[in-house]
């Protein structure tokens, strides 16, 4: 697991104890704290745990005022992250923001004294704007091609490119929906002459109208150099020719500089990022200090030696710019080994993993320490099917922010206005007295939907509440609120229990004991549209980072088609070819028959296909296998020992204290309730029950059974 951060009573210690517990690399970048300092750092070495031991280690020798200091970095939850990192190390007067927060907050306090008037509103989206900037220009549009014309205008702006100068940068970039350069220059610039119009301004605008306040009027500049000192930028692998320049004006020529990234972990190139200024930062200051952090404290080494294979696999003459990547050394015990498959289809695959997820959780894994990462939203659909049938639960990033559900904001007003904010119980015990009257309990419901989401909403937040007062000293209902203001702020969400469904993007920064890479064929990794070798080794630098996501359990899975009964035109992903070879794998065949759900598609012989019971249909679909019975035939069971088993299933689970999924599925009890088994063996052939179950059910299960075969409904049969 990635290092943990230890809360140090800095009031009573000495400078030195902020060190204490860094490895030698990390020790090295956190106590060089002047000059320029370039820290590459490989995926779960502990960068940010560097970063913020060094700025609080300053902080504590006099070195820094905190007051003074900018830490910048790409995400507002990675902001207010670091923010919570250092308060709970002595530095809260640190600021630590993105790019865009920082720039926007100079914006709002010089552009009356520079400019004069009101700042012009910031807008959400382009698409509106551009819609009615096309209809100026006789334009046909959809709400797709508007989509992406407004990638094509951030591409520019961040690019610091007018629509005058777009012309001369565009030759050789793909035609943004279908429209000659020449004809989106001119909709580029109808698109700025309305929002001037309309005293508008876009998210680039925020950096734009920034760098053109600080380099037109040296008075701003300097009050601003003299507010920050020192700077440190993370991720900064993900910088844009915009943020470079605004980076630069900020500094005014001093190099008090501390830089963080790593160039393998480059994944956003389509938005104007480059990890030119990383990679060439010795280049511009030839006596910086470089420290490169390799002792990869998240992963595995079964998991790490994957990593480092599939970056060592690329062609050369690709992408020079990354070149030698960062060779990671696991710190960790071994862990298991990392499972290729590959299935017949996409629902298929879905139902294996479903079944895997299943396992884990059997085994006592949280399903909040699970994740299904993919390469594009699309594919989401299958993987929400197949959970929901399965009966577990699981959260949609990029759905619906947490901070905007409407549990959630009932529940911070009502902790707002509770009396026991003035009163010294303990913060924990307070926040579940007053959510237990919204509908938090201390045994979650059985039932899915709308009830169990809220509760789970609800117990994040309880949770949050557990561990803030564990780190932090005299933590009152009053500073747990603040946390949760600034939290909302930033959309810095607490965790919810559930696995977590997200692309391969949107996971960047996060990890997980287990991770499921799924969709891993050709067309999808790579995506189809990466026609060019600097566009596949971008591909490869995001599955990298899909890899390094995981703890401990690795699983990749294809499937040959896209929907049952078809003909399987689909290849597994070209990356998987080095990763098969150093697991010992055969190559992957063409397509192999629908898994089961807990047999092992690695293995070479076909599988046989799961059929329904009553009319002999071959089944595909997660709940139809376990069920061993299709959607068009009639229930097996009488519904009144369901009934029963289900009544005894929700009472076992809050005895032992855990959903009831978790003990059998809807899918597993419709079985029971069909066979009726009675002895071990007829319980292991049922779908959902193996070795482990059994062991921990298994007799329960067997009285209860047998108290019902002592009722009238039974004894009829």
């Amino acid at each position: 697991m990635t290092e943990s951060l230890t809360p140090i009573p800095l009031t009573a210690a000495p400078a030195e104890a902020v060190l204490d517990g860094l490895d030698a690399e990390q020790r090295q970048a956190a106590a060089t704290l002047t000059g320029p300092l370039c820290i590459l750092a490989g995926a779960g070495t502990g960068k940010t745990r560097a970063i913020t031991h060094r700025i609080a280690y300053g902080v504590r020798t006099g070195t820094y005022d905190p007051h003074r200091v900018l830490a910048v970095t790409f995400t507002a939850r990675a902001a207010a992250e670091m923010r919570s990192r250092l308060t709970g190390l002595g530095a809260p007067g640190v600021q630590a923001r993105t790019f865009h927060a920082a720039a926007l907050r100079q914006l709002q306090y010089f552009w009356p004294l520079t400019v004069g008037g009101t700042l012009p509103q910031l807008v959400d989206h382009k698409v509106k704007i551009l819609g009615e900037a096309a209809r100026r220009l006789r334009l046909t549009t959809d709400r797709a091609s508007l989509r992406d014309f407004a990638s094509e205008i951030e591409w520019a702006k961040v690019s610091t490119l007018t629509p005058e100068g777009y012309l001369a940068r565009a030759a050789g970039r793909p035609e943004p929906a279908g429209v000659q350069h020449q004809a989106f220059a001119k909709l580029y610039q109808a698109y700025e002459d309305l929002k001037q119009d309309r005293h508008l301004m876009d998210f680039e605008d925020v950096l734009l109208f920034t760098v053109a306040m600080l380099e037109s009027d040296e008075r701003v500049a300097a009050q601003v150099r003299q507010q920050y000192r020192h700077f440190v930028v993370d991720e900064y692998q993900d910088v844009s020719p915009l943020q470079q320049r605004l980076l630069d004006l900020w500094l005014g020529g001093r190099e008090e500089l501390c830089v963080v990234g790593d160039a393998a972990q480059t994944i956003y190139s389509f938005t104007g990022a480059t990890p030119d200024y990383l990679l060439n930062f010795r280049r511009r200051f030839p006596q910086a200090e470089v420290v490169k952090l390799v002792r990869d404290y998240r992963s595995t080494p079964q998991v790490v030696k994957l990593a480092n294979v599939l970056l060592a696999d690329r062609k050369p003459g690709g992408s020079a710019p990354w070149a030698e990547p960062l060779q990671l050394i696991s710190q960790r015990q071994a862990g298991p080994t990392p499972q290729i498959t590959q299935h017949a289809d996409d629902d298929a695959e879905a139902a294996w993993i479903a079944a895997q997820i299943t396992d884990l959780c059997d085994a006592g894994m949280p399903l909040s320490e699970m994740a299904v990462l993919y390469r594009t939203n699309g594919q989401s659909q299958a993987f929400e099917q197949a959970l929901a049938s399965a009966g577990i639960s699981y959260q949609l990033r990029g759905s619906e922010r947490f901070f905007s559900r409407r549990e959630v904001r009932e529940a911070m007003a009502a902790l707002r206005t509770s009396s026991l904010v003035n009163e010294q119980e303990p913060v924990p015990d307070s926040v579940r007295a007053v959510l237990s009257s919204l509908g938090w309990s201390r045994d979650a419901p059985t039932s899915t939907g709308a009830v169990r989401e809220r509760w789970e909403s609800l117990a994040a937040l309880v949770a949050l509440a557990d561990q803030l007062a564990a780190e932090r000293e005299n933590f009152s209902l009053r500073d747990f609120l603040a946390e949760l203001d600034e939290r909302s702020a930033a959309q810095h969400a607490p965790t919810v229990e559930g696995v977590t469904l997200a692309s391969l993007h949107s996971a960047k920064g996060l990890e997980w004991d287990a991770v499921f890479l799924a969709g891993l064929c050709e067309g999808l990794m790579p995506i189809t549209f990466a026609k060019e070798q600097q566009e596949i080794d971008e591909e490869r630098r995001l599955f990298y980072v899909g890899i390094t996501r995981a703890r401990t359990h690795l699983l990749l899975s294809s499937a040959a088609a896209r929907h049952s009964g078809g003909r399987g035109k689909r290849t597994p992903s070209r990356f998987l070819i080095p990763l098969r070879k150093e697991l010992g794998l055969e190559p992957a065949a063409r397509q192999i028959a629908p898994s089961s759900g807990r047999t092992n598609p690695n293995n070479s012989k076909r599988k046989r296909a799961v059929s329904c019971l009553g009319c002999g249909e071959v089944l595909v679909k997660g709940a139809e296998v376990g069920r061993r019975r299709c959607a068009n035939c009639p229930p097996r069971y009488e519904e009144a020992v369901f009934e029963q088993l289900r009544q005894w299933r929700l009472d076992y689970a809050k005895e032992l204290e855990v959903p009831a999924f978790m003990v059998f599925s809807d899918a597993t009890l419709e079985v029971i309730a069909e066979k009726l088994p009675s002895t071990d063996e007829e319980l292991l052939e049922i779908p959902g029950i193996g070795e482990k179950k059994l062991q921990v059910h298994g007799q329960r299960l067997k009285d209860a059974l047998s108290e019902l075969g002592e009722s009238s409904s039974v004894s009829s049969r």
